[in-house]
């Protein structure tokens, strides 16, 4: 597929002679956690919108009430905040506890606060944000360096294992906690932090200094939002460096082969996402970042690129990317099995980051459709509902009931099939808390001509066009559940205006009304350009009905199978729904007969369940295997609410009685 790119400008680049307001930050800057100096699109943030209510709204009240507060008792509890204190008091690290990146967590929460700070204003978040800034400068030495396990006495080096050190890495959470910080309350000392290791990193990493990446990407995108945050050039540089250094072997030789470092192919030249998939997404959207920024096309064409081969070839139903499980990586083209689902939770994050980055960069809704896929079948999936336990990854499939975790101790990374307090290696739920206090900036953008809405929820948005012209709209939906949208227009300029609705790719049949005339609304976008008045009313009628989807006959692990989807909700079978709790794998669907929704969450499909003594030999000549067993009716919900009643076998992908067509 050939490309041609224009990135128009929409903010004007910063510089570093650029005035900044009295708070230190670029006046023309959103308080979003991407926000381009040029892009096709204009993000919208924290203060512009607001989510109030459904599903979104509850998920991000758990994670300011219940979900912040117990990440922050995790990292007092194993020792990891601890570190920073021990750094400070110039104690040997041979005490210290956690991971080798367990510094990145404690970035982590900083930047949930600083988003959730922003989004309430509540006062005892932004003394949390504070007190635990204080405790990380007194531990960064004079030079700008900060890290708990390097560059102290009786401990490695500095820059002493790129490939499995994180050193890197760590700083660049640190720097977007900064960015956070910075953007919603103005520059203070954790900026002041992050643009001293920042400096550090540039002397050390710069033109003249080492010719190294670091074996986990992530400073990448986070150098380029400090540039955007700063307008100090040389981060953007320095992040531009960073990208086209990849993928010259300059890491070393690993038993997962040197793609689990991205590090095998330039950038420029790769066709399709591989290695370790956080690793991969969390590359890309920094190169998306600095081919944006310096109006790199070429850039930006290969990241489009190899995002089309991985979201066609390599990723799940669901959203997930990942389907190997002793590297965390993609697996070749079409191996997808549901059972061998990795689909990390921090994958489906870094997903959702890359494709915003090109959906702001290009404005195509196909980059929205998977955001909505990700976030509500992998990012939802991730916490539980109390907000306080989590997966750290996402099966298709699960054939054993799983044990309950113990809630006093961290678990494994990936032991647990059902949600564990914490685990060893907690990167899963610090990601998601600052997804989560962040989620309102992935709703709508703007551009010159007016507003773009991408993702459905109960909320308020209130934004200035270009010449001052102010715009409040108010959405009013139940969707997922109902697939009626409601658009208030609470005020609006004297001058035309245009309101753009995403119809997601599943949505054949959608509607919209404006004014009392109603029109089609097929799959892409439809757009209504008009002069608004206060109180009027325009409505997206979105089809929700429950419907069968199959896989790619080239995926081998599900021919022969039919998943149910419901609008943007994938639906599993869970044994706790099965007659007499059976297991899920006895259950074959009739494919005569439909979907049916059963009321809220619930919908029915027909089939039978195996008798398993009828005939114990697996494997019988073609079309002579007809079902043996009880006709029933089960009931599927939500994949994203999976494992919430306790252990149990699910499934997303249900044998059928005969073959489809597309087998």
């Amino acid at each position: 597929m050939t490309h041609s790119f224009s990135i128009p400008m929409t903010l004007r680049a910063t510089t570093d002679e650029d005035p900044v307001n009295s708070t230190g930050a670029d006046v023309s800057v959103p308080a979003a956690p991407v926000a381009p100096t040029r892009s096709r699109l204009r993000p919208l943030g924290v203060g512009e919108v607001t989510i109030t209510g459904g599903p979104w709204g509850r998920r991000q009240d758990v994670n300011a009430s219940a979900t912040l507060a117990h990440i922050e008792h995790w990292l007092e509890h194993e020792g990891w905040l601890g570190n920073f204190d021990a750094t400070a008091a110039g104690e040997s690290p041979a005490g210290r506890t956690g991971r080798e990146f367990s510094d990145s967590e404690v970035y982590k929460l900083l930047e949930a606060l600083a988003w959730e700070h922003g989004r309430s204003g509540d006062p005892a978040v932004d003394r949390r944000i504070r007190a635990i800034t204080a405790r990380i400068a007194a531990a960064q030495d004079s030079d700008g360096y900060l890290n708990t396990v390097f560059g102290r006495p009786g401990g490695p080096a500095r820059w002493s294992d790129l490939e499995w050190g994180h050193e890197l890495y760590c700083l660049g959470h640190l720097f977007q906690a900064g960015v956070a910080r910075a953007r919603t309350s103005g520059f203070d000392e954790l900026l002041a932090v992050c643009t001293r290791a920042a400096d550090l990193v540039c002397e050390v990493f710069g033109p003249d200094g080492r010719d190294a990446v670091c074996g986990h990407p992530e400073i990448e995108p986070a150098l380029v939002e400090l540039y955007r945050v700063t307008g100090t050039r040389r981060y953007l540089d320095q992040a531009e460096l960073f990208v086209h250094r990849r993928g010259r072997h300059l890491l070393g030789e690993i038993e997962f082969g040197s793609s689990y470092f991205q590090d095998d192919i330039p950038v420029l030249e790769a066709d399709v996402l591989r290695g370790h998939a956080v690793r991969a997404t969390y590359l890309s959207s920094g190169a998306v970042d600095v081919a944006v920024e310096t109006g790199n096309t070429e850039l930006l064409g290969a990241i489009v690129r190899q995002w089309e081969n991985t979201v066609a070839r390599r990723t799940y139903l669901t959203g997930g990317m990942g389907s190997r499980h002793q590297d965390e990586a993609y697996g070749e083209d079409f191996v997808l099995p549901p059972d061998r689902a990795y689909s990390e939770t921090c994958a489906g994050i870094g997903s959702v980051q890359l494709a915003w980055r090109l959906l702001l960069a290009e404005g195509s809704p196909r980059y929205a459709d998977l955001i909505e896929r990700t976030l509500y079948n992998v990012v939802a999936a991730g916490p539980s509902d109390s907000g306080t336990a989590f997966f750290y990854t996402n099966t298709l499939h699960q054939r054993v009931l799983g044990t309950v975790p113990d809630p006093t101790r961290a678990v494994p990374r990936a032991a647990s099939s059902l949600r564990a307090p914490w685990f060893a290696v907690s990167c899963c739920p610090t990601n998601v808390a600052r997804t989560f206090a962040s989620l309102q900036t992935l709703l709508a953008t703007a551009d010159d001509d007016g507003i773009q809405l991408h993702q459905y929820a109960p909320a308020t948005i209130t934004t200035t066009l270009p010449g001052g012209r102010r715009l409040t709209l108010s959405m009013r939906t139940e969707y997922p559940r109902a697939g009626r949208v409601e658009v208030y227009v609470d005020s609006a300029p004297s001058t035309p205006v245009s309101i753009t609705f995403r119809v997601p790719g599943w949505a054949v049949g959608a509607t919209l009304t404006d004014r009392g005339v109603t029109r089609s609304a097929a799959p892409g976008t439809v757009t209504t350009t008009r002069v608004l008045v206060s109180g009027d009313l325009l409505v997206l009628e979105l089809p929700i009905a429950p419907r069968l989807t199959v896989a790619d006959s080239r995926i081998d692990a599900v021919r022969g199978t039919v998943a149910v989807e419901r609008g943007p909700q994938v639906l599993c079978l869970e044994s706790v729904d099965m007659p007499d709790r059976r297991h899920v794998d006895d259950f074959v669907v009739d494919p005569a007969r439909g979907p049916v929704d059963d009321g809220g969450d619930r919908i029915r499909v027909h089939g039978w369940v195996h008798d398993r003594d009828s005939d114990p030999w697996p494997y019988h000549s073609p079309g002579s295997a007809a079902p043996q067993g009880d006709s029933v009716s089960v009931v599927l919900r939500p994949y994203s609410d999976w494992a919430e009643r306790g252990p149990s076998t699910m499934r997303v992908f249900l044998p059928v009685s005969t073959p489809t067509e597309e087998s």
